[in-house]
């Protein structure tokens, strides 16, 4: 340095006071602090490139302090020494800092689950989803670029997981992650998937099925149990609607009014699977029920409205927890009607799988290996449904001889 730099000190800085007019204090080598009338004091550093004058904000004062302003002098002057332009160079860094925020784990996760699963995915769905995420992966590699994410950081921080015991949620985590990969190298901001490296890396969660009654003298008890349910009319009619047309929970309890036609006896609504959308055909013992409930809920949106606001579904856990009122408890989940429907109409009443996985809303192909659309097969549908709930009829009514039914397999 030349005895004409560093020319001031903090204690002429700290004393600088404002005046009529903005001044500057120079510390030399083109740095100098320029105090304004109301009181501002600016580093700034004057310099010249490809032959013309330009200034180069430094910080503010305090904030950055005079020896830190000189460091930052330092730095700048040893760019321009190499031909570089310090304002071009910092705008550079900025734009990369820009880009690097925008390619974060954090902005591109938020970006797919609106953008993208959002709309895939029934509520329920994306909203478990982005907990997922925003719980147990985010606060850990949220702020990490895509690039710089290892498959050894994903395995640590699915470890974590594990390590609560939650095995069947670090493997959904790990699915999620990969996703966002995916659409990430779909919209050209990574190259490649890390998550889909760890395949087989996780322990292996027990498969808990629902529960779910199978044989028909307890299916007789439930259904007389339902029917003697003394609880709110919404209620014991999602009961009943559970046992008739076997739908996912969710997919029950969120049901608007909207989508139900009772002269043609079809509910339609979007699969939580994803897909086109699923006709439902309604048994007349079903119709009969929506038909009462209309009279009580008819002017809302939603068939099965909460206890607290009818502009909400009905709670999700409201169906099971009916059912551990009743007795049924570790017997008998909402979800378990589909296990028991999906059981008994095979090996009871001989449908063939293809139909009823259909009603399921389970991906069913043809010979050619082509996805059935969901409204395909309605007829037989309708058959089937109607059997099966003049069969829950018989067996509420303590009636034995079912002959099975055959029809939609012709």
């Amino acid at each position: 340095m030349t005895r004409a730099t560093n020319k001031l000190t903090a204690t002429a800085v700290r004393n600088a006071k404002p005046q009529e007019k903005t001044y500057r204090l120079a510390d030399g080598g083109g740095m100098y602090l320029e105090v304004t009338p109301a009181g501002g004091r600016y580093w700034r550093l004057k310099y010249r490139h490809a032959g013309k004058e330009k200034r180069l904000a430094l910080g503010v004062y305090p904030a950055i302090t005079l020896a830190q302003a000189r460091e930052a002098r330092d730095a700048a002057r040893q760019l321009i020494a190499q031909g570089i332009d310090p304002s071009a160079a910092r705008k550079t860094e900025e734009r990369q800092r820009k880009v690097a925020a925008a390619n974060t784990l954090r902005a591109i996760a938020m970006e797919w689950l609106e953008e993208v699963h959002k709309n895939k995915v029934v509520p329920d769905h994306y909203r478990h989803d982005r907990r997922r995420l925003e719980i147990h992966a985010l606060p850990f590699l949220g702020g990490q670029t895509l690039t710089e994410i290892t498959a050894a950081d994903i395995l640590e921080c699915l470890r974590k997981i594990e390590k609560q015991g939650k095995l069947e949620t670090a493997k959904r985590v790990r699915t999620l992650l990969s996703l966002v990969y995916r659409y990430a190298i779909a919209t050209e901001r990574a190259d490649r998937d890390p998550a889909a490296d760890l395949k087989g890396a996780l322990r292996a969660p027990t498969i808990r099925h629902h529960p779910a009654i199978t044989e028909p003298e307890e299916i007789a008890k439930l259904m007389r149990a339902i029917f003697a349910y003394s609880g709110e009319l919404v209620t014991l009619s999602a009961l009943k609607l559970s046992a008739l047309v076997f739908v996912r929970p969710g997919e029950l309890r969120q049901a608007e009014w909207a989508a139900v036609d009772l002269e043609a006896a079809t509910w339609s609504f979007t699969a939580s699977k994803n897909g086109p959308p699923l006709i439902v055909p309604l048994p007349t013992q079903a119709v009969e029920i929506l038909a009462d409930l209309h009279a009580l809920t008819g002017r809302g949106r939603y068939v099965f409205p909460g206890a607290r606001s009818n502009g909400r579904p009905m709670s999700e856990n409201a169906i099971t927890a009916a059912l551990a009122g009743m007795g049924y408890k570790g017997r008998m989940t909402a979800h378990g009607f589909r296990a028991m429907a999906r059981t008994v109409l095979e090996e009871r009443l001989g449908y063939p799988p293809a139909i009823i996985e259909q009603q399921l809303a389970h991906v069913v192909k043809d010979a050619n290996g082509r996805a059935y659309n969901r409204t395909a097969h309605l007829d037989q549908r309708r058959v089937m449904l109607q059997a099966w709930a003049d069969y829950l009829d018989a067996l509420r009514k303590g009636s034995t001889n079912v002959v099975p039914i055959r029809a939609a397999s012709e």
